[in-house]
């Protein structure tokens, strides 16, 4: 069935217009609560980012739980990686987030954890949407659920994330920019990092509901390579609004991207205990693959979003995977992806091997990719076009193993992505552009 309001993570848009509202937020509260208890009672942890629209939502969540007899544990302010820990720790039935992620305050958005800890399950969130449909009701009054303030949640996920780091090392002498995006993570990050002994320059860290993301974080990291330079930093942190994204900046400035940081961390695993495999996503680069396979490592593409990347994880009980936006998760750690983590993971290598991070970046080499977006309506049944597959498979002829075509319909909007990615810079943008003129002469242009 096709979800009504679920996307690939949660229920967002632009706050004010349906169904970011605060009476769509507070029956969402009560379908929630109603689908997510085992029975009478129980518990669920409510997180959000910095936006101001956060504190409404909070109240409209925590009105519609009560209402469905439901206990709220109200963390604050606090990274999206973090409620799915606490979630798990404070053996709740489940864990909101209000969060809108990397786009604007004006936007927000609701995403939900499983009492384990995971994105849940289509079959739960269609659960939601189908209860969503019936009349709200309330339980009697002596079953209204309670509301209670975390007062130390902060300081369990600092604690938690330091516990990931290896025993017997330290960051003493590492110098690092840390940029929050002005979003969930402006405290934790800098603790965390300034605990294990780095010396952390912050930057991003001074939210007021309105500047989150802006010229800021994983999105915008333009000012963290500046900055990086300036105070010849050994690297740079970029997090997200809500802290589950993660890119970096080597001592020189440069970017190193979500696939570069999964090929040095899945280097480093490798190098402790040998790993079968990594799932990436369709749009991973080619270059990650070919440097993987020469270290024996096999990495599998699911479709797009985190929670398929996930799945995928779990299918094949592998513990590492990512995408190139910077969602990094590492299953032996926690449950969803955690820049925080990742980060931590990307400094053991640098400390364990002795090398910078340019260098670890160094062993793959990222293939030339080209993205043309093209605006159209029936873009799903269009990538399924016989004339555009006959192209494909021509292009893919001329291309012989240099490089490699992907048609992808986007989720939210009414776009197909061309992207070809190959060693011939020339060769993949002209390849693209004949692809997406066909798209445009089959289709009807919007």
């Amino acid at each position: 069935m096709e979800r009504k309001y679920f996307g690939t993570d949660g229920i967002r848009g632009q706050v004010g217009e349906f169904p970011i509202l605060p009476d769509f937020v507070l029956k969402l509260g009560w379908a929630a609560g109603k689908v997510l208890s085992s029975g009478r009672g129980g518990k669920v942890l409510i997180g959000k980012d910095t936006r101001i629209s956060g504190y409404m939502f909070e109240s409209a969540l925590e009105a519609g739980l009560s209402a469905a007899g439901k206990d709220t544990l109200l963390l604050g302010p606090m990274p999206t990686p973090a409620i799915a820990y606490l979630t798990r720790t404070l053996r709740a039935d489940a864990g909101i987030v209000i969060s809108a992620s990397h786009n604007p305050y004006e936007d927000n958005g609701i995403k939900f954890f499983s009492a384990d800890g995971l994105k849940l399950p289509d079959a739960v969130e269609l659960e939601i949407e189908a209860t969503l449909e019936l009349p709200m009701t309330m339980v009697p009054s002596r079953h209204l659920g309670k509301a209670t303030r975390v007062k130390d949640a902060a300081g369990r996920y600092v604690e938690f994330c330091k516990s990931t780091f290896p025993r017997g090392m330290d960051l003493k002498g590492v110098k690092i920019v840390v940029d929050c995006a002005n979003g969930a993570t402006y405290q934790v990050a800098i603790d965390v990092f300034s605990e294990l002994g780095a010396e952390v320059i912050a930057i991003g860290n001074q939210p007021n509901g309105l500047n989150i993301n802006v010229n800021c974080g994983s999105t915008h990291p333009e000012a963290l390579q500046q900055r990086v330079l300036k105070e010849q930093a050994d690297l740079g942190i970029a997090l997200d609004g809500d802290g589950d994204r993660l890119i970096m900046v080597d001592h020189q400035g440069n970017l190193v991207d979500g696939d570069e940081i999964l090929y040095i961390i899945a280097n480093y695993q490798h190098s402790q205990s040998r790993i079968a495999g990594v799932v990436g996503t369709l749009m991973s680069n080619l270059g990650l693959e070919q440097a993987l396979a020469r270290q024996g490592i096999a990495l599998y593409r699911a479709n797009v979003g985190d929670r398929y990347v996930i799945a995928a994880m779990l299918e094949r009980n592998w513990l590492l995977g990512g995408e190139s936006s910077g969602h990094i998760i590492a299953l032996n750690h926690i449950t969803t992806g955690d820049g925080i983590i990742a980060a931590l993971q990307v400094l053991a290598a640098m400390i364990s091997s002795g090398n910078s991070l340019q260098t670890l970046r160094s062993g793959m080499e990222k293939l030339p990719q080209v993205m043309i977006n093209v605006a159209i309506s029936g873009a799903r049944q269009m990538s399924q076009h016989p004339e555009l597959q006959q192209a494909v498979t021509h292009e893919e002829g001329r291309l012989q193993q240099r490089g490699r075509i992907l048609l992808r319909p986007s989720g939210t909007e009414p776009l197909l992505r061309v992207m070809v990615e190959g060693e011939d810079a020339a060769e993949i943008h002209a390849t693209a552009e004949r692809l997406a003129e066909l798209v445009r002469l089959l289709g009807k242009p919007l």
